[in-house]
């Protein structure tokens, strides 16, 4: 459905403290699998350690791989390392100001970031799938200063589209709850939303 869309990665999420949209590795495994070999899919994983996320990556064998938590730096500087070619995007979650510099130190570490609206510090880790939008001032300074492509995400849906892409200016956008309706994936909202980027990209 996402494909005849238009989408242009994949996302599947793995296990998550909270979130919609988890499905398990098996079903992920087999989804990939049965995809065009040039679909450009990722795994999304809330694992902080290179060899966890390798076990689930190997499993699953994905295009590539969203960390939506933040890994000490060894070990993310040990995941490039072991996968230099997956494509690996780091999301950061931008609660205030400081996001800005935490956005930075990720230059050369990975390959694009994502700016999304969860909290890792709540008592009930929110990772992403919030529905809940940041403020898009600090994403803009974000995608300004970076030398990485920066996707938006974070209560994006049609309502709010093309404003937000707009201001922020970002590489590409990311949602998950925007195109759901009581949990599943909505045609309907998928296509309309795909529709106001689409529109947005031939301005």
């Amino acid at each position: 459905m996402a494909l005849q869309a238009g989408a242009d990665l994949l996302g599947m999420v793995s296990e998550m403290p909270s979130g919609p949209g988890i499905i398990s590795l098996e079903k992920i495994a087999g989804i990939v699998a049965g995809l065009p070999g040039q679909t450009k899919t990722i795994l999304l994983s809330s694992k902080r350690s290179c060899k966890d996320i390798l076990d689930q990556h190997n499993f699953v064998k994905t295009w590539g791989i969203q960390l939506v938590d933040t890994l000490p730096e060894i070990e993310l500087k040990k995941l490039r390392k072991r996968r230099p070619k997956t494509y690996l995007i780091q999301v950061i979650h931008v609660r205030g100001k400081e996001a800005v510099g935490e956005a930075l130190i990720y230059d050369n570490l990975v390959d694009s970031i994502l700016l999304d609206s969860g909290n890792p510090h709540n008592p009930k880790r929110t990772l992403g799938g919030t529905g809940e939008i940041h403020d898009w001032q600090i994403s803009r300074e974000i995608c300004a200063r970076t030398s990485l492509p920066v996707f938006l995400a974070g209560g994006l849906k049609v309502e709010n589209i093309s404003e937000a892409i707009n201001l922020v200016q970002p590489h590409g956008v990311d949602l998950c709850s925007g195109v759901r309706t009581h949990g599943n994936l909505d045609r309907e909202k998928l296509i309309s939303f795909m529709g106001c980027v689409r529109e947005e990209q031939r301005k």
